[in-house]
């Protein structure tokens, strides 16, 4: 019998009785996998389900495949047996996530029928709560522990504290051990380093006795040189100094030569730039009377410049972040040249002071012979050296002096170096500004470039509209002309009657019959439109329009409507099809068909094309209500 561990972990469950409070118990659940072998190969599923406060809190469940089936087929499952143990700990771990939220989604229930858990069947519920209703994935029954199952699991967990407490004490044995070892190590260590430290402070002692001899007679003989070199730096200093404040003078001069210069340049640029203004301002009063067709434009003119204008703004700060950048690189590379002079100097002078420092240990050891003899009369010459000393004294308070006027020149030139870069800098923005007015004025070149293509391209419009106006004025004059001809042949047959020999045939529908044209060749009946779809262009035929100018007629509401008219007989030829070949007839782009073209049966009311010819007309040359057309109705009944 093999036993497989899958599950161990404390879980908190939600336990319920008859007639007690709802409480919470953490309480470790144990899931394994039981192989059993011995009569027939087997699997069993062990669950047990026990406390880590109070041993005697034991109840187990033990699912064979045969239980498993009956526990399906009654909770209605979805998986097999081989899938259970999985899912089932999914379901746990589902738990274990949200057993310290407020409201859980999913979570464990132990429900007993008795009033306390005491060696009563418990039903352990996988519940996930929902806003409508408490929805339970599983319920299984669980049998409390007998007595015997009790002392057997208090014997394991015995044996597993056992073996616990001996890993346990077999770390501590070798952590003991490792612990002297290092102490020991350690405090060889230490002994060894006192050591050492005491010879390394007798050296150290040693040597700063011989070191402070040494220095003594130094200083003495280094005072008598430095005031000889202060003496000379006086003089190096005020010859820099006088050299400094000419150079000075000119740059200031060349930097208000320059200042001028530019003013003279700004000025130029101002000028231009109102004069720029005031064309625009020009450009706008002419495009007022075709604002209604560049609206669309305008807006997306808008919208780029809006992306014009964040554009422009994040250019100008980066380019200001470069110039400053800029400026602090080469304040910085003033700076770094002046420390390498500085260093190259002080490395001149640390030289010729070590060349010295050679020649003076030599004379130091020849003289160390001339003063063992000198000493008897150094005795004879302490008086005079207290009266040198005082004479020191008095040249050192000199020395502070000098040092403090030193000082002072120093501040005075930082503060001139102070303005200079101050100038630099005012000049530099100068130049910024200069260079953003050069910009805008040429982004203001550029839009009066736009306008004025923008201009011309709505003049190119205006044509092509009045050019449509005339040919559709054309077009409705000639069939004015054809509607007045077809009128007073009709009255003409009338009055002739049945002498002329002439019939008139009407359709079913109201409509008269379809003329026919015998000198053009055709002979069947046409209907009044097809008579009209080969007929030249006006703008391109000259022979038409020389020998039958079409006059506009203006008032084309006095055209005399006659409602009564049923009957089309046909006309006598056109002298123009006779010559043109009998091709009497306007070009078929004027018939093509359009959501406001004229119908078939006659001529509507929007035989101008109203709507098309607004969006090229502006508001003044749009035609007036009273010239407009006669309707078809008035001339074709039906």
């Amino acid at each position: 019998m093999a036993a497989e561990r899958m599950f161990n972990r404390p879980v908190c469950v939600q336990v319920r009785c008859q007639g007690c409070e709802e409480r919470r118990l953490n309480v470790r659940v144990n899931i394994e996998l039981l192989s059993i072998s011995s009569p027939v190969h087997k699997k069993d599923l062990a669950v047990r389900l026990t406390d880590d406060t109070d041993p005697f809190f034991l109840y187990n469940l033990v699912i064979s495949e045969e239980d498993f089936q009956s526990l399906k087929s009654q909770q209605g499952l979805l998986v097999d047996f081989s899938a259970f143990p999985q899912k089932f700990i999914d379901l746990l771990q589902q738990c274990i996530q949200e057993q310290n939220k407020d409201i859980p989604r999913f979570l464990l229930q132990l429900v007993s029928s008795a009033s306390v858990l005491d060696h009563t069947p418990v039903s352990l519920n996988v519940v996930e709560t929902n806003p409508f209703k408490h929805l339970t994935h599983l319920s299984l029954k669980f049998l409390p522990g007998n007595d015997a199952e009790i002392k057997k699991f208090l014997a394991s967990c015995l044996k597993c504290l056992k073996e616990d407490k001996m890993i346990l004490e077999e770390k501590l044995q070798k952590t003991e051990e490792d612990l002297t070892r290092q102490l020991s190590y350690t405090q060889q260590s230490l002994s060894e380093k006192s050591r050492e430290l005491d010879k390394l402070k007798n050296e150290w002692t040693s040597y700063t006795t011989a070191l402070t001899n040494k220095h003594t007679q130094d200083l003495t003989n280094e005072k008598e040189r430095a005031l000889q070199a202060q003496a000379q730096y006086q003089q190096q200093h005020e010859q820099q100094k006088k050299e400094l404040e000419n150079l000075h003078q000119k740059s200031i001069q060349q930097l208000q030569n320059r200042l001028s210069e530019l003013e003279v340049v700004n000025k130029d640029l101002t000028e231009r730039r109102y004069k720029g203004d005031s064309t625009v301002r020009e450009l706008k009063a002419k495009l007022s009377g075709i604002e209604d067709e560049c609206q669309r434009a305008k807006q997306e003119v808008l919208s780029l410049r809006r992306e014009n204008t964040t554009l422009d703004a994040e250019c100008h700060e980066k380019e200001k972040l470069i110039n400053q950048l800029q400026t602090r690189v080469a304040v910085l590379e003033q700076e770094i040249k002046d420390k390498d002079q500085l260093v190259i100097r002080t490395k001149e002078v640390l030289d010729a002071t070590q060349e010295q420092k050679v020649i003076l240990e030599e004379s130091t050891e020849k003289k160390q012979s001339h003063i063992e003899k000198l000493e008897t009369t150094i005795k004879s010459l302490s008086a005079e050296l207290l009266k040198a000393n005082e004479i020191i004294k008095k040249l050192q308070g000199d020395l502070k002096t000098l040092m403090s006027k030193l000082k002072l020149k120093n501040t005075v030139t930082i503060q001139q170096e102070k303005l200079l870069a101050e100038k630099e800098e005012r000049l530099q923005k100068e130049q910024r500004e200069l260079q953003e007015a050069r910009q805008s004025l040429r982004m203001k070149e550029q839009e009066v470039c736009k306008l004025q293509e923008q201009l011309e391209t709505t003049i190119q419009k205006l044509e092509e509209s009045k050019q449509l106006l005339k040919t559709n004025e054309n077009v409705i004059t000639w069939l004015n002309k054809q509607l007045n001809d077809i009128q007073t042949t009709k009255k003409l047959e009338s009055s002739a009657g049945a002498h002329s020999g002439v019939r008139t045939a009407i359709s079913p529908h109201g409509m008269p019959d379809r003329p026919s044209f015998p000198s053009s060749g055709i002979n069947h009946p046409i209907s009044p439109l097809y008579a009209f779809q080969n007929f030249p262009e006006p703008a391109h035929n000259n022979n038409v329009n020389s020998q039958y100018p079409i006059q506009f007629n203006t008032q084309l509401s006095k055209v005399n409507r006659c409602s009564d008219v049923q009957t089309v007989t046909p006309a006598s030829s056109h002298p123009a099809n006779k010559e043109n070949g009998g091709n009497l007839a306007l070009d078929s782009k004027y018939f093509k068909k359009k959501d406001d073209s004229i119908p078939l049966r006659g001529l509507s009311q929007n035989t101008l094309n109203s709507e098309h010819l607004k969006a090229y007309l502006p508001a003044k040359a749009q035609p007036s209500p009273k010239a407009a057309v006669t309707p078809a109705s008035a001339y074709f009944p039906g």
